[in-house]
């Protein structure tokens, strides 16, 4: 193919170390992968990062590197057969004279099944070949964890504006572009979304529509008019969804109502579904401020209501409404706390039976048997408490699994049920486990 007809982002993919833009983290002075470059010691590893930021050119640069066979095969074409075939070749490498290393690059390897990344270790674990997997998933999930321990993962970051701004200069130098001008460049970077390729791509765009309409400069109006709506870079099944909603979390678990409306706002840029958000508003609402504000629950399910009635973009200000509510209330995740205990106790301990005064008595061979019998209705005492009465299982008697925090509601809630407590132990001081004080 003639360098006029190549895809800009081909022309300009770096043919050196020192050509690349970004990842200092790895190739900066004494960072790891420099430090591969220049020992010459190849060394299986996967290269995780979003797309955009060199992971096949870093693999392209090794094997030029390394002095090895470069064989690539695209995890979302290839199968079972590109393997054998890369190792063959790989065979041949190794046998001729003088023998040739050899570098099999697999983009996208999580799309590669179990049985297919299992292909690879014999010949990972050989030596017949290095192995450089690109993903843009999380590799804990996606690569097998037997091909994990023959491979150093290395995380690639999206590019800084600094790095995006410096590949747009080096683009208009080398590929002849119009000027563009500085609120067109930022517009430019922010729409590239620390993607180098999707920059040189829209750049290309560009180039063409302004050579047809004979520009000579590139401003914001025209480039917004070309482009349309900005587009993030957002995987609504990948990590980038799961890191987005646990930011938006934690945003308001940390009483963060601003960091809370931004994560909101970037999902639903994104194109996260609302529903979804409102969904976990209400699993917020539970497990962080629980009893502390039990209005939030309520408010969280009318938000979610209120949004299935209106659709969007109207119901989304309901949504934000409660998401807000949600990040200033008290917080307590006490009853998640407990919940999470008692089904811990349940799974271990054996089906105890149920004390004959607490069991139903509803015919007259049940009372004969003195279901019920002993049981002490509550209404009918002081207070429509009965106090030093016990509702475990006969010998169980474990401590408190709800303990309320000092915060919100749950502040009286903690009053009530040392008054409760205290009464019980006054009651049947024998029977009654005080319960222990609370950690600090």
């Amino acid at each position: 193919m003639q360098a006029a007809t190549r895809p800009l982002a081909e022309r300009l993919r770096p043919q050196t170390l020192a050509e690349v833009i970004g990842q200092a983290h790895l190739l900066g002075p004494g960072k790891p992968l420099r430090v591969a470059f220049e020992t010459g010691q190849p060394h299986s590893c996967i290269l995780w990062g979003p797309p955009g930021v060199g992971k096949t050119t870093l693999a392209r640069l090794m094997a030029h590197a390394f002095e090895a066979d470069f064989i690539a095969i695209s995890a979302v074409l290839g199968g079972v057969r590109d393997i054998r075939e890369a190792v063959e070749r790989a065979q041949q490498a190794r046998a001729s004279q003088p023998p040739r290393a050899t570098l099999v690059f697999v983009d996208e390897v999580h799309r590669f099944n179990k049985s297919q990344q299992d292909a690879f270790l014999p010949h990972v674990e050989s030596g017949l070949f290095t192995f450089i997997g690109a993903s843009t998933e999380n590799p804990s999930f996606e690569v097998n964890s037997a091909l994990l321990s023959r491979a150093t993962v290395y995380v690639l970051q999206p590019l800084s504006e600094a790095d995006l701004e410096q590949l747009l200069q080096r683009a208009q130098a080398q590929a002849g572009l119009p000027d563009i001008e500085p609120a067109a460049r930022q517009l430019l970077i922010g729409h590239a979304d620390g993607d180098a390729r999707r920059l040189l791509n829209s750049l290309e765009t560009l180039a063409v529509a302004a050579r047809a309409q004979n520009l000579a400069a590139i401003d914001a109006d025209w480039l917004l008019h070309l482009l349309g709506q900005q587009l993030r870079r957002y995987d609504k099944g990948g990590d980038a969804f799961y890191d987005s909603i646990s930011a938006l979390h934690k945003s308001v678990r940390g009483s963060d109502p601003d960091a809370a409306l931004y994560w909101f706002a970037r999902m639903l840029d994104g194109g996260a579904d609302p529903r979804y958000l409102a969904r976990r508003m209400i699993r917020m609402a539970s497990e962080d401020i629980g009893l502390a504000d039990p209005r939030a629950l309520r408010l969280a399910l009318d938000a979610a209501e209120v949004y299935e009635r209106l659709g969007s973009p109207e119901g989304e200000l309901a949504l934000a409404e409660a998401l807000v509510y949600l990040a200033v209330a008290p917080k307590s995740n006490a009853v998640y706390k407990a919940y999470k205990s008692v089904r811990a106790l349940v799974q271990r301990d054996p089906s105890r039976p149920v004390p004959l005064h607490l069991r139903n008595a509803p015919t007259a061979l049940m009372r004969t048997l003195e279901h019920g019998k002993g049981y002490r209705y509550a209404h009918d005492e002081p207070e429509a408490f009965a106090a030093g009465e016990t509702y475990f299982p006969d010998g169980l008697r474990p401590p408190p699994f709800y303990e309320p925090v000092p915060r919100g509601l749950e502040i009286r809630i903690g009053d009530k049920l040392r008054e409760l407590r205290q009464r019980n132990a006054a009651a049947a001081p024998a029977q009654y486990t005080p319960p222990e004080p609370p950690k600090p």
